[in-house]
């Protein structure tokens, strides 16, 4: 047997399967065989079989397949002839079946499903379902809940497959233990699920058909029925789990179970199954809504699980929807039936699946969309519904453009824009959801131009409703979405639906109620229509999301407020706002300082009318809402302006009234909806702070206005400022710019009117209390403020947190009262405040330690609030006005503020006192006892740095430093307010304090080195007070605190105070105790304080203070050693601390300059090696510093360049090479060239100190040039933001050397230009001073400005001629070199004024070699210009130079030009005296150019000889000296010029353009720099002459090729005619042809005619021969006979393989007239090669020359017949091709275009391509 088994098995190898069972029979009957031993044999020999092959394990291939295909088909037969065999199945299974699944992957598909339907058809032949059920069913679903991770199956599944074994095998003599043990291992996932579905499915088919009138009993026989319902039963329970499980497990759950479990319960409703003698109902209602809750869980996880509740419900609707439209039950059954579409949330994740971002899962949404909803491809043609469409005259107005009308005709094509004219006609909900799908579909699938031809007609269709009248509604827009997509104007009709149903429309289904709800009110219509505009406004194409968006806008939300009442509010704060962020809705935006847009200006109309149905308590609620859509994402430009007018357009009160009919819940009594709650606008006015804030982070400053004037609005409007909390009030004001609320503000009128009323325009009477109750809660602020529910006589502590918090507070309550308060009595609670608290808070033992501080903060920054309005009335000049800062009479301020500084006065001794026990903690005695520092210090690992002082420590230490800092800002605000308040006791302390904290050395411990820094925190406000009102009485002070002073008549006045102040804080740097962080700090406070002390020399002077004979502040010594200290930090500085260093930099060069007018410091000099160290330093700390602020540039450049040294020549130049000045600049401006900041500052300080020292000028020629030919992109918004808001970048730019003319300059402050003006400027101003030169107040700055003036003229005459981008002759329009010779040139006629006799000659070489070059108008404008001015300035010029070459007529025509403009300009603008000789001599060789070839130079001639001929010469030519030939030529010449058609439009054209020109004022910079363009900025250059005369006849000679082409069309169609008439001609001359060819003979090579010519050299030859060479010559003759044979036979066999090509052809001709680019014509050529066509049609067949189609084409074109076929003859080309038979056909995409692959071409066929990105025209 066993040669048997290994015969069979080679067999296997070679029958395939459908014949192994005849082969089986005939073995079994040949050999008498019994089929079981047999089938015991060949199950061994296939075991072992798949043990060999699982032993490789490698994937089965294709020979190995069919072997076990084979094998398997075997042992099935042979278990069928078996018959019913427990024995034989179970070992079937365990020994073939089973291991076999364990090889198998699930990916051999294959091989799979056969060995499954072999295994299944044996159950079935052998009905073994009771046997299958006891074996492999428990073991499957064992391995399903084994990869879940299920440990046991429910008490209630059929199969308890955790108690499964196999105990009861009855097979004797085998051991198979280890065959069972392997086989209680699990399959894979996919391989139980497919073998279960497969057993299943074979069960249901054995189902009876009828099983509904039956029930399955368990007790019965196991048969295929009760089997089917076991095991749905238990794969229903797996199938939910698994929906729960992982995304493997999900997927087999959709892709294996799902479907059969679906298609069982749509044949059959209910299973009832008997399980452990319980009896289940399985039913369909039951399963379906166990599938849906799982769909919902998915819902709510991941995108991955959502993409799987879409298959799963996709399959859901695959197996039920389309069954019950042709179910034939009762309603009543209907009814009971499980219905998703009845759910809502359904519905909702349909709507949320259709905008999601996944294209995926949109995909999947609209898929289920379509399968629910009763529509289909016939339904999109309106069954049922009579359309009656409208002529074309009353459907396409007049102003709709061609594009429009394409449009119309496409939508039409596409089943859209149908109009119903009929009042018994209406719309259906199932025509709205056929045009809300195409819409979708449009957005999704569809290319721009279908969108834009679909949208507008089916969206109206969409939102129809039934009427007894048809109502227009316009939607236009005027801006333009690209070339491919032009927006129009156009019109179309909406239908409105007045009742919600109509007569004859009645629903018959259930099913069909649900889902004609969602599309029967108008709230539901705009729902979905808000998925339309939210997928449109996120659509990947900018172009439709501008259609999308226009479209929304367009709607006349005005006219239909119902329409803006039911727009989901959803929609408006998502995708609504989102989109407003989106920059392509806003291209205008911000130009020429408007900074708005329509898309903004439709929002705002939009959202005006979407609130005016709110009440008041729900536009709150609503402002809030959209308000804070700001926290949830991040806004640019634009977005956060549309949002700001968004809030102010909503908050505003367009429309009180309400309609009678408006929705019950709306509609309420005007004081219920003025009650709105108070907590809601304390919300609005946070979250509009936020937007104020939001504003911050862009830069300009009239961007920002209008942002916080538009939220100001909406405050305004709808928050009465007593229905808020006074600290939400003062949050909100505190957030706008001081520079809008302060004096002088933009918005302090309007902030002042809110705070005084509701802000409201209809006012009620409550309002009028409104200013009385904002008065009460600012009265009692200072009170709560200071008052706090601590216990009694704790001892509170209190950290700088805690103080910057108060002080935050006290600084909002401040900066608003006075923005509140009209009156001096308003003022009267706050005074007397100040008096009772600032005499008894003191005084009181009692009071905790907080009351005495918040006092403090209270009062110190009510000071400096008073002193910032002070400074704010003074810069804005505003002793002009009837009102003060405060707001009543000036007259009345002046005694406020006296009263103000009666009060601060009175508690100023009591304050002294307490300040002078405070300060006590500074001096070195005391003994610090708490030493414990807290946790949170000592934890501490980032953040703000903190003092290392224990709580009480640092209480006392806050306690001194507020107390010394209030007591300084009283004393100097009361000194400067009112001089005659004696504060001398004040001062005293001061000068002590600061004696005491200088002159403390000692330094021990950490403590002891927190204190000093604390000491001198509270010196630096000290100092900066005392010092700032400096008065001989601190002169005297500081004598008695210095004893050194006192002891040494003579000595330097500041010498110890300074140098002691240095020592001490140096040395508790030096001593280590402090952390770095700390350190840092105390180095900020240490310049702070020293530029104060720095300061002191100058303010004693501005004082009057008066020295001692020859005393000095400071010795030599002592500056130097300070200036040492100084340069050595530099290079170390922090941020904090650059603008004090630099500061006192500029102090001590400040000090050098009056040392030498001996007047301040001890005399002596700065050397060049003192002044490379503070260069080289203060390099390193611009580099190193990352923020390009205004205040540390400007800082750095007047503290390095400080005026008292850029004197000095020897710190420009040295022997070897650069000075420390010089290198500094050239380090500055090279750096300056990425800096657009840093570059105009440095021109604004380099400029002035120019200008003050000219002789310095010459050294700087290369840093000039620079300057003049910067230029750079980039614009600095910040600027003036900085300018405006710092006080510091005031400062410091005031500082800086003043520019020669801030008029001028200021205007390009924020420009690329303001370097070049500022040289322009500098140069003018030194021209000035030139022609000083010879007067009486002559100096040695004039020859100076001479020199300088005329070296840099010459630099930059050298550069553009010599330079390698200057003197380029080819460049392009705009570009960096065109930009970089208007600067150069602009620059050179500036300095024309510098032009002397000694170089005049050298200057008119350059001038005309720059005059013959080629260069673009706007550049030689500036040439003519410089040459009219040199030839104006040297008159003997002009017959030397000028004369000469006007009679060069070879000269370049553009050169030539020039020089014509030159001589008219010259005669026209020079002196009298000399004016008739230039004309005299230039006239005559201008004359003959007006005969001139050249169209440019004869047009342009002819406008100035007629421009001298009206000036000079009278109308009668009277003068004697004319002759009269001349004078009739003259007359006649003035005549023709004056009254010829030509040459009155061309002067027409050019008005102004002569008479403007001023050749003294076009070399200023004013004349040069203020000819702004505005619509094209472009380097100040205006459009010159010779530009406009080349334009007017650009647009002549345009004219003519217009009419030419127009000719040439008419002519080719005409032609195309022609041909046409003569094809009958042809047709007959080509039959004669033909049948002249059948009678000649084959070879015609005797009939051809041939003919030598001999060259001169042979008929010389043959003259001289003799007779006798006649037979070389014969023979030559019949070598070219045979030549010409040959070469004939070569024609005609080339002849016929073109006739053979050309009868290959097909009859197919391209015609690509609407294709311009040369790339896709050539590859169109190679295509029509390929495919034989017949033709190719293009517009212009010079294409074919090109290089470009050259190289592409490949010779294409020589093998193909191409015509020229221009785009205006395509219609007559394809007119007279249909008449020849041509099928027309056009290659587009539409709703109705046939797949190329699809469509079978006619026989004979034109195919027109469309234009690129648009479509083939419908003409």
């Amino acid at each position: 047997m066993a040669s048997l088994i290994s015969s069979l098995s080679n067999s296997f190898r070679q029958v395939p399967p459908a014949g192994i069972p005849a082969m089986l029979d005939c073995i079994l009957g040949a050999t008498a065989s019994s089929p079981s031993s047999l089938f015991a044999l060949l199950v061994d020999a296939f075991y072992d079989l798949i043990k060999d092959i699982a032993k490789d394990e490698r994937k089965l291939d294709s020979d190995q397949c069919n072997h076990i295909s084979s094998f398997l088909c075997a042992v099935c037969h042979l278990v069928e002839k078996s018959g019913v065999n427990y024995d034989a199945f179970q070992l079937f299974t365990w020994k073939c079946f089973i291991p076999l699944m364990k090889i198998v992957h699930a990916s051999d598909r294959e091989i799979l499903n056969q060995t499954t339907e072999s295994f299944v058809g044996v159950v079935i032949k052998t009905n073994s379902w009771g046997l299958l059920e006891e074996n492999l069913v428990p073991i499957l679903i064992r391995s399903v809940g084994l990869s879940m991770g299920m440990l046991e199956n429910e008490e209630s599944a059929v199969y308890q497959w955790t108690e499964c074994s196999i105990s009861g095998v009855s097979i004797q003599q085998r051991n198979y233990s280890d065959m069972m043990e392997e086989s209680m291992f699990s399959l894979s996932l996919p391989i139980s699920c497919h073998i279960l579905i497969s057993i299943l499915d074979a069960a249901l088919k054995n189902y009876p058909e009828a099983p509904t009138s039956k029930l399955i009993s368990a007790n019965e026989y196991c048969h295929a029925e009760k089997f089917a319902g076991h095991l749905l039963w238990d794969l229903r329970n797996i199938s939910v789990q698994l929906l729960s499980q992982s995304w493997d497990h999900r997927s087999c759950a959709i892709n294996f179970l799902l479907p059969l479990i679906f298609k069982a319960f749509v044949s059959y409703k209910t299973f009832e199954i008997s399980v452990h003698e319980k009896t289940y109902v399985l039913s369909r209602v039951c399963f379906l809504k166990e599938i849906w809750s799982c769909c919902k869980v998915l819902f709510s996880l991941g995108s991955l699980e959502r993409r799987d509740a879409y298959n799963v419900l996709s399959l859901y609707l695959s197996y039920f929807y389309p069954t019950d439209e042709c179910e034939d039950v009762n309603t009543s059954d209907k009814a009971k039936e499980f219905n998703i579409r009845a759910d809502s949330d359904f519905w909702g994740e349909i709507k949320r699946g259709l905008v999601d971002k996944e294209g995926l899962v949109r995909k999947q949404s609209l898929h289920i969309l379509k399968t629910i909803l009763p529509v289909n491809e016939r339904s999109q043609c309106y069954p049922g519904v009579p359309e009656k469409v409208l002529c074309q005259k009353n459907s396409s107005p007049r102003d709709v453009t061609k594009r429009g009308r394409w449009a119309d005709k496409e939508a039409k094509s596409l089943g859209v824009g149908g109009i119903y004219q009929s009042v018994d006609l209406f719309l259906t909900s199932q025509q709205r959801w056929v045009a809300f799908i195409l819409l979708y579909e449009m957005l999704e699938e569809y290319g721009t131009h279908l969108v834009e031809a679909a949208w507008n007609h089916q969206r109206a269709f969409f939102m129809g409703r039934l009427s007894n009248k048809i109502i227009y509604l316009t939607f236009s827009s005027t801006e333009k979405l690209g070339s491919c997509a032009p927006r129009r104007s156009f019109h179309v009709l909406i239908t409105l639906l007045l009742h919600f149903s109509s007569p004859n429309y009645s629903i018959n289904s259930v099913n069909g109620e649900i889902f004609q709800n969602q599309m029967s009110s108008m709230e539901e219509v705009f729902n979905w229509l808000s998925i339309l505009w939210e997928r449109g406004l996120c659509h990947d194409n900018p172009q439709v999301r501008c259609l999308i968006m226009q479209s929304f806008l367009g709607i006349e939300w005005k006219k239909h407020r119902d329409f803006a009442k039911s727009v989901p509010e959803s929609f408006v704060f998502g995708s609504f706002i989102q989109a407003l962020n989106d920059p392509v809705h806003h291209k205008d935006f911000g130009v020429k300082g408007v900074y708005s847009s329509r898309t903004i200006e439709g929002a705002t109309q939009f959202l005006q009318q979407y609130t005016s149905y709110l009440n008041v308590r729900r536009r709150v609620t609503f402002l809030r809402n959209l308000a804070s859509v700001a926290k949830q994402q991040s806004f640019g430009r634009a977005g956060l302006m549309g949002l700001a007018e968004c809030i102010a357009s909503a908050a505003s009160d367009c429309q009180a009234e309400w309609c009678e009919d408006a929705v019950p819940d709306i509609v309420q009594d005007e004081s219920a909806s003025e009650s709105a709650s108070h907590n809601d606008k304390t919300v609005l006015l946070d979250v509009l702070r936020f937007v104020v804030e939001s504003s911050k982070q862009h830069f300009n400053h009239n961007y920002r206005l209008r942002v916080c004037e538009r939220v100001l609005e909406a405050a305004a409007s709808m928050v009465c400022t007593f229905d808020v909390p006074l600290e939400v009030l003062l949050h909100f004001i505190s957030a706008l710019p001081r520079e809008f609320t302060d004096n002088g503000g933009s918005l302090r009128a309007k902030v002042h009117r809110w705070l005084l009323g509701c802000g409201k325009k209809q006012c009620d009477a409550s309002c009028s209390s409104t200013k009385m109750k904002l008065l009460e809660s600012f009265y009692d602020f200072p009170e709560r403020f200071i008052s706090h529910h601590h216990f009694f006589n704790a001892f509170v502590t209190y950290d700088d947190g805690d103080l910057d918090a108060w002080g935050f507070e006290a600084k909002r309550w401040t900066r608003v009262f006075f923005l509140v308060i009209t009156k001096e009595q308003d003022l009267v609670p706050i005074l007397k405040f100040v008096q009772i608290y600032g005499t008894n808070v003191f005084r009181e033992i009692n009071n905790f330690e907080w009351v005495t501080m918040k006092f403090l903060i209270f009062t110190l920054n009510l000071v400096q609030e008073l002193h910032i309005m002070q400074e704010r009335t003074a810069g804005c000049s505003v002793n002009v006005r009837t009102k003060s800062e405060f707001g009543f009479a000036e007259s009345e301020a002046s005694f406020v503020t006296e009263k103000f500084v009666n009060a601060f006065v009175s508690a100023l001794d009591e304050l002294i006192s307490y300040a002078n026990l405070s300060c006590s903690i500074f001096s070195s005695g005391i003994a610090i006892e708490d030493a414990n520092l807290p946790g949170s210090i000592k934890g501490k690992l980032g953040g703000p740095s903190q003092r290392r002082l224990s709580l009480s420590t640092s209480t006392s230490v806050l306690q001194a430093i507020m107390s010394m800092k209030t007591v300084a800002s009283i004393s100097a605000w009361c000194v400067q307010l009112k001089s005659d308040v004696s504060l001398d006791l004040a001062f005293k302390f001061l000068w002590k304090s600061i004696w005491k904290i200088i002159s403390c050395t000692t330094c021990d411990t950490e403590i002891e080195a927190e204190i000093r820094l604390a000491s001198y925190e509270a010196l630096a406000p000290v100092l900066k007070a005392a010092i700032s009102v400096f008065s001989p009485l601190a002169l005297d002070l500081i004598r008695e605190n210095d004893k050194s002073v006192l002891q040494k008549e003579g000595s330097p006045l500041l010498d110890s105070l300074v140098l002691t102040f240095l020592q001490g804080i140096n040395s508790v740097l030096e001593f280590g105790a402090l952390a770095r962080t700390r350190r840092a700090i105390l180095m900020n406070w240490k310049w702070y304080c020293l530029e104060s002390l720095l300061s002191i020399p100058c303010y004693a002077l501005k004082s009057g203070a008066n020295l001692e004979p020859n005393a000095t502040f400071f010795s030599d010594a002592a500056a130097r050693w300070i200036f040492s200290d100084l340069v050595e930090s530099l290079e170390n500085a922090g941020e904090g601390s650059v603008l004090p260093m630099l500061r006192s930099v500029r102090l001590v060069l400040g000090l050098f300059t009056s040392g030498k007018l001996g007047s301040v410091v001890f005399p002596h000099s700065m050397d060049a090696q003192m002044m490379w160290h503070l260069v080289h330093s203060s390099w390193i700390l611009h580099v190193n510093c990352n923020k390009r602020r205004v205040a540390p540039i400007a800082a750095l450049l007047s503290a390095v360049l400080h005026s008292s040294v850029f004197s000095d020549e020897g710190m420009h130049v040295t022997d070897n090479g650069p000075g420390p000045l010089k290198w500094f600049v050239e380090k500055i401006l090279e750096e300056g060239t990425k800096s657009p900041r840093t570059i105009r500052l440095a021109a604004l300080h380099l400029s002035g100190l120019w200008l003050s020292n000219p002789q310095t000028i010459k050294y700087y020629m290369k840093e000039l040039k620079l300057l003049t030919l910067y230029g750079s992109v980039a614009f600095d918004e910040d600027f003036e933001a900085e300018l405006a808001e710092n006080h510091d970048a005031r400062t410091e730019v005031s500082l800086l050397a003043k520019s020669p003319d801030p008029e001028l300059t200021e205007i390009f402050i924020n420009t690329e230009l303001y370097a070049r003006v500022s040289v322009a400027v500098l140069f003018c101003k030194l021209a000035d001073l030139a022609d000083m030169v010879g007067l009486i107040n002559e100096n040695d700055d004039c020859h100076a400005a001479i020199e300088s003036g005329k070296l840099f003229l010459l630099e930059l005459l050298d550069s553009v001629v010599n330079d390698t981008d200057l003197s380029k002759e080819l460049y392009k329009k705009y570009s960096r070199i065109h930009r970089r010779k208007i600067r150069a040139w602009q620059m050179i006629c500036v300095l024309s004024r510098f032009i002397h006799q000694d170089i005049v000659q050298r200057v008119s070489s350059f001038l005309h070699i720059s005059l013959y070059r080629n260069n673009l108008p706007a550049v030689r404008q500036y040439l003519e210009t410089f040459a009219i001015h040199i030839y104006l300035k040297f008159p003997s010029l002009v017959s030397d130079q000028l004369v000469p070459i006007l009679r060069d007529y070879n000269m370049r025509p553009q050169a030539l030009s020039s020089y014509v403009f030159i001589a008219a300009n010259v005669i026209l603008h020079a002196p009298e005296a000399v004016r008739f000789r230039h004309l005299d001599e230039l006239l005559p060789p201008i004359i003959p150019l007006l005969t001139s070839h050249h169209h440019s130079l004869r047009g342009f001639t002819q406008l100035l000889v007629y421009q001298v001929f009206r000036k000079l010469f009278p109308v009668d030519f009277g003068e004697p000296e004319i002759s009269a030939l001349e004078k009739r030529c003259f007359k006649d010449l003035k005549s023709y010029l004056e009254k010829n058609s030509d040459c009155v439009r061309l002067r027409m054209s050019m008005e102004g353009f002569l008479d403007a020109f001023d050749p003294n004022n076009s070399v200023t910079p004013a004349g040069i720099f203020t000819n702004r363009v505005e619509e094209l900025e472009f380097e100040c250059v205006s459009t010159s002459l010779m530009e406009q005369v080349a334009i007017f006849l650009n647009d002549v000679r345009e004219d003519l090729r217009c009419a030419m082409a127009k000719d040439m069309v008419t002519i080719k169609n005409e032609r195309l005619s022609v041909d046409e008439d003569s094809n009958c001609m042809e047709r007959s001359m080509d039959t004669n042809k033909e049948k002249l060819h059948t009678l000649m003979p084959r070879d015609i090579s005797v009939d051809f005619q041939k003919k030598i010519t001999l060259g001169k050299h042979e008929k010389q030859d043959t003259s001289s021969r003799t007779f006798l060479d006649s037979n070389k010559t014969y023979t030559s003759l019949l070598e070219i006979e045979k030549e010409d044979q040959l070469l004939d036979q070569l024609l005609q066999y080339r002849s016929l393989a073109m006739e053979r090509i050309i009868a290959s052809q097909q009859h197919f001709i391209l015609v690509a007239s609407l294709i311009d680019r040369i790339p896709n014509l050539a590859g169109l050529a190679r295509t029509c090669e390929v495919f034989k066509a017949a033709g190719l049609a293009i517009a212009d067949t010079n294409v074919l020359h090109d290089k470009q189609f050259q190289l592409i084409s490949v010779t294409a074109e020589k093998w193909v017949p191409i015509v020229e076929v221009p785009v205006s003859s395509v219609k007559v080309f394809l007119e007279k091709k249909k008449r020849e038979g041509y099928s027309i056909l056009g290659l587009e995409q539409t709703a109705n275009s046939i797949p190329l692959d699809k469509y079978i071409f006619p026989k004979k066929t034109v195919l027109v391509l469309g234009r690129e990105k648009e479509v083939v025209r419908c003409q």
